[in-house]
């Protein structure tokens, strides 16, 4: 264990508000005790209020305020950040060995009951996700240094309308994880614009010598929610979407990624979107197919016809 990590451990020890000696510091570490001594001195040097008491019941311990210091971590704080972390990997987090290793320590400098509690909260507590392939980490990882070190990258790219993959100059802004997927925001190079990529249609990523200034009030969540959503207010004709059904099925509707942006109303048994007359009638259709006869579409009629010739269309292909 390195000199910063046996520090940090002395501090988690000494939180507990309990005295401790150096000789259990040691034991516990499996360092000299004499190390002990340095590392308490080189503490107490940076500004850590360790009193020691000597005789019998003596024995390192903090000062009560400095055991409340944003350092430390209570019990709900330590159970949100063993969850958040849980949800990290397995959204393919590109830095999960260093999580591991911060969770460790969080058990490791803990004592027995705290472990235990952890543990229990751990337990039932899982998160099911596609797997990230290996690649996909590995450019997630040069993607995150290119954005906070502001140096451009080189990668090779395949759409999906192309077939093979090209290369691409790209000036990274920020990364993205929406509908487990990860996307860089950045300026291409070669569509002189700022454009979205799938991080696993990436085939190869390469460091450039190249440094740019990312744009100081641009938000990679506000261009690629702008770019996802159909803009309704810049439409001519806008629609209301009307639809009945089982308070189920009307609450899925209402957190769906497209639907739950464009919600107006929503009562016991009716929910009313407002979206433009193209997307209700090129993409909706093919959404509410899927929920079959939970739902009812009391408005547009052209969507209830839209309906009846998508499905039929399906019928006599698998007819065939």
């Amino acid at each position: 264990m390195s000199k910063n990590d046996c520090m940090l451990a002395i501090l988690w020890m000494l939180n507990s508000g309990a005295k401790i000696t150096a000789k259990q510091i040691a034991e516990k570490l499996e360092i000299n005790i004499r190390t002990v001594y340095r590392y308490i001195d080189s503490l107490c040097a940076s500004g850590v209020p360790i009193i020691s008491d000597s005789g019998q019941n003596g024995g390192y311990s903090l000062l009560n305020n400095f055991i409340q210091a944003p350092l430390f971590f209570d019990m709900e704080e330590q159970k949100a950040l063993l969850h958040a972390a849980v949800f990290a990997r397995e959204a393919g987090y590109p830095f999960s060995e260093a999580l591991s290793r911060a969770t460790d320590k969080l058990k490791l400098y803990s004592n027995q009951e705290q472990v235990s509690i952890l543990n229990r909260h751990l337990v039932g507590f899982e998160v099911i996700n596609r797997e990230i392939a290996p690649s996909v980490k590995v450019a997630l990882e040069e993607l995150e240094q290119s954005v906070a070190n502001e140096y451009s990258v080189e990668i090779e790219y395949r759409s999906k309308s192309e077939e093979q993959f090209y290369p691409r100059v790209i000036n990274p802004y920020g990364i993205i994880y929406w509908n487990n997927k990860w996307y860089i925001i950045g300026f291409c190079h070669l569509r002189d614009e700022i454009r979205s990529f799938r991080v696993e249609r990436i085939f190869r990523i390469k460091r450039t010598q190249m440094m740019f200034k990312r744009p100081e009030a641009f938000s990679a969540r506000k261009f690629f929610l702008q770019n996802l959503l159909p803009d309704s207010e810049s439409k001519d004709v806008v629609v209301s979407l009307i639809i009945s059904g089982r308070s189920e099925a009307l609450d899925d509707l209402c957190i769906h990624w497209f639907l739950g942006h464009h919600l107006k109303e929503r009562t016991s048994n009716q929910a009313v979107f407002l979206l433009d007359e193209r997307a209700i009638h090129s993409y909706v259709p093919y959404y509410l197919l899927t929920y079959g006869k939970a739902i009812q579409v009391i408005e547009p009629q052209s969507l209830k016809k839209k309906l009846v010739s998508v499905a039929s269309d399906l019928m006599e292909y698998y007819q065939l």
